[in-house]
């Protein structure tokens, strides 16, 4: 994934940018990046690998060469940015979030039938946000560069601008599968992905950039320069995992959606009897507390936190690009509280299932400090399908996925077919599903989120929502 934070002002905003940047660690921890831009200065710009520092750690002496009024950063999981691009349209700072999917077909077509030549990187591989500035170059002004680019694009693509004119241009995706919320201060304004890192630093929130929208942001205001599309596909993993918790999007509350999640399973389990007798319900931390304690909330089970994740030294289970050592960090970050596991029956909550790797160790670590019984409930349906749009998930293969791996084990090609049946607990093969993931990763029940639950605890209209990881519609 990624995230990113801009601002204009009247003073210098660095630090804003600085510490609203740093506020989107939890989105990527490849790189990070700052352009800042001063008129005796000009641009000025830092990036630094994050792999193995935190991006406050990395940024902290820049903030002695960096001044400006107008300033973008951003934490990245793809390519480093922000790129410092002189082209025709001027000279200017980029930086986007998502996923160019087609990069390998657009670099052809850019290089083999217009002659132009892109930077490699390691492996081969083009900086997607060199890719980005190349096409958006094709417009005679950078609204309709932006708004070509994008026509491009398949995937996603939300996009920051440090102009030379001391102004930053913020543009939505085209159906806005990422959010873009503009925050207003005294003194300027800011544009961010996550709003509370707005409103933390002072920010009232101002708009959400709709869905294609593209506006111009100075110190004096905000202008359109284009206006939303009609239609939405904003990401549903946004409330369910990604996001963090203290933000909202198209005012919706992440936390409380999860709350609300928590209590529509419960409420499914309450119905066909699931989880009787159990001891406690418990998040697998950080993502599956909130739907966890919702859960409990609804259910009138105790909430408890059994399993305690030793954060100072390993923020995240999926730092490493390797997915053995993820996997060891993720068991090794978990450090047990004894006296609420021994001879406990545990239903844990975790925000979804995607490999089955990560949940069988947490379950197979449970066991082994004495639990009785470990029952998991995901707040996702069963994932089926490789996200297409933003790069959230590193599944390269669907086969990947524990959910298409039990379907091809158990009807061959023939189960893709029946996946809708498969997502449901309410089929035969859906039961059939749950019984075989259940066995396979070693858990005394488990159960999945539906859409149609995701759907209501989020909120809103059903085609406003993006769920093709799970039915596979766009």
């Amino acid at each position: 994934m990624g995230g990113f934070f801009g601002a204009v002002s009247k003073r210098d905003c660095v630090l804003d940018v600085f510490f609203g940047t740093d506020y989107h660690s939890h989105l990527g921890t490849v790189s990070g990046g700052m352009a800042a831009f001063n008129e005796t200065d000009k641009f000025q710009r830092s990036i630094h690998n994050l792999q193995n520092t935190p991006f406050r750690t990395k940024f902290d002496s820049d903030l002695r060469e960096l001044k400006g009024n107008a300033c973008i950063g951003c934490i990245s999981d793809t390519s480093p940015q922000p790129l410092l691009l002189h082209s025709r349209l001027g000279t200017y700072a980029l930086i986007m979030v998502g996923a160019i999917k087609n990069a390998s077909e657009l670099l052809d077509e850019l290089v083999k039938d217009e002659g132009l030549y892109l930077s490699a990187m390691g492996g081969g591989k083009t900086n997607v946000t060199e890719l980005l500035g190349a096409l958006i170059n094709h417009g005679k002004d950078f609204v309709e560069g932006i708004k070509y680019a994008q026509s491009k694009i398949q995937g996603s693509a939300s996009i920051l601008i440090l102009t030379e004119r001391g102004t930053v241009i913020a543009a939505r995706d085209s159906l806005g599968r990422t959010p873009i919320m503009i925050g207003k201060a005294e003194d300027g304004y800011c544009a961010t992905f996550e709003s509370f890192a707005a409103t933390k630093l002072g920010y009232e929130e101002y708009c959400e950039l709709g869905p294609g929208e593209i506006v111009e942001i100075s110190a004096d205001g905000v202008r359109q320069l284009s206006k939303p599309g009609n239609k939405k596909k904003i990401c549903a993993f946004l409330w369910s995992y990604y996001g963090y918790p203290t933000s909202c999007y198209e005012g919706v509350s992440v936390e409380r959606m999860r709350n609300k999640n928590g209590e529509i399973m419960a409420r499914h389990d309450a119905k066909v009897a699931l989880g009787a007798g159990v001891d406690h319900v418990c998040g697998v931390p950080d993502s599956g507390i909130a739907h966890a304690v919702g859960y409990s909330n609804a259910s009138h089970i105790p909430y408890a936190r059994p399993i305690i994740k030793y954060t100072p030294t390993w923020p995240r289970s999926f730092t490493p690009s390797d997915q053995k050592v993820r996997n060891q960090i993720a068991k090794m970050k978990l450090v047990p509280v004894h006296d609420l596991i021994r001879e406990k029956k545990l239903l844990f909550v975790d925000d979804s299932i995607v490999r089955g790797t990560q949940m069988s160790e947490t379950a197979e670590f449970l066991y082994e400090h004495g639990a009785k019984e470990v029952h998991i409930r995901s707040a996702c349906p069963p994932v089926m399908y490789s996200c297409k749009y933003l790069n959230f998930s590193r599944s390269t293969s669907e086969l990947e996925l524990i959910a298409r791996r039990v379907i091809r084990e158990l009807e061959g090609e023939e189960g893709e077919k029946h996946i809708s049946e498969y997502s449901s607990p309410d089929t035969e093969r859906g039961k059939k599903l749950r019984e075989v993931v259940c066995n396979k990763l070693g858990f005394d029940s488990v159960e999945f989120q539906s859409i149609d639950g995701l759907l209501e605890a989020i909120g809103l209209p059903a085609c406003e929502v993006c769920t093709y990881c799970w039915d596979g519609k766009e």
